[in-house]
């Protein structure tokens, strides 16, 4: 079986940075997203360029059986998923009251059982090989609850929770299991979740794609589960296990407001 970086919402963003670091290092690629002619674009660049095999699957991570599909789809094709980076999530700004509740649902869907069940499915073949990378996109808001963005964080919070106890299921195996909790970055995110007036990204630095996951790969080999990039980013989980949670709820608010 041939080895394969698989990515989610591989089409923009953190995941498109990943996609040209891996074959750019020459990973064959499994590119997911909604956007198939954007993949195909991605498809058609990379291997010119680098010479890799890349498999495109259009999938919306939304639906249900979307990671059951994406496992098939590995199968019939004969690849083994040695790195598995679950990147595809969005994300939603504003009073949940207000919020159209099927968004909520959907987001809920792919920021948190899309992954679980990714993981689920590819970790098996990783732990009987004895091999292996899962890297679950989570972020800084997933130390913290978030106001205005109440879901989103709460998603991020199960991520950064399931990823560090999967990290110590895996502890005796050769599958490396981590978590990227990056803070405000520059991606199609932002528009997606309406996310321009949010004070997180008006006020304060944000990282680039490339930033971020030029800091991811170079991670990737130690024994770090939990990755931090940026020095602010540090200090900032930092608070708010010091700082009660009553006062980092509501600075969490007086930012985003």
């Amino acid at each position: 079986m041939k080895n394969v970086t698989l990515i989610t919402g591989a089409s923009g963003g953190l995941g498109l940075e990943f996609a040209k670091s891996y074959a750019k290092s020459g990973n064959n690629l499994v590119l997911v997203s909604r956007n198939e002619a954007k993949l195909y674009d991605i498809k058609k660049e990379l291997e010119n360029k680098y010479g890799v095999t890349i498999y495109v699957y259009k999938k919306d991570l939304s639906k249900a059986n979307a990671a059951s599909d994406i496992y098939d789809f590995v199968m019939k094709k004969q690849l083994f998923v040695n790195v598995l980076i679950n990147n595809a999530g969005f994300g939603d700004y504003g009073k949940f009251t207000n919020s159209d509740l099927k968004k909520q649902n959907n987001m809920v869907h792919v920021n948190i059982l899309s992954v679980m069940e990714m993981c689920y499915f590819f970790a098996k073949p990783m732990q009987e090989k004895d091999t292996g990378v899962i890297l679950n996109v989570c972020s800084v808001a997933g130390f913290q609850s978030g106001p205005l963005m109440s879901v989103y964080y709460a998603t991020k919070a199960f991520v950064l929770s399931f990823t560090e106890a999967l990290s110590v299921e895996m502890k005796d195996t050769g599958v490396s299991i981590k978590a990227l909790c990056p803070g405000p970055t520059n991606t199609g995110f932002v528009s997606a979740a309406q996310l321009e007036e949010s004070g997180l990204f008006k006020h304060l630095k944000n990282a680039t794609a490339k930033e971020v996951v030029q800091y991811a790969f170079k991670k990737m080999d130690n024994k770090k589960v939990v990755l931090i990039p940026g020095f602010l980013n540090k200090v900032m989980v930092l608070s708010s296990k010091i700082i009660p949670r009553s006062v980092v709820r509501k600075i969490v608010y007086l930012i985003q407001r």
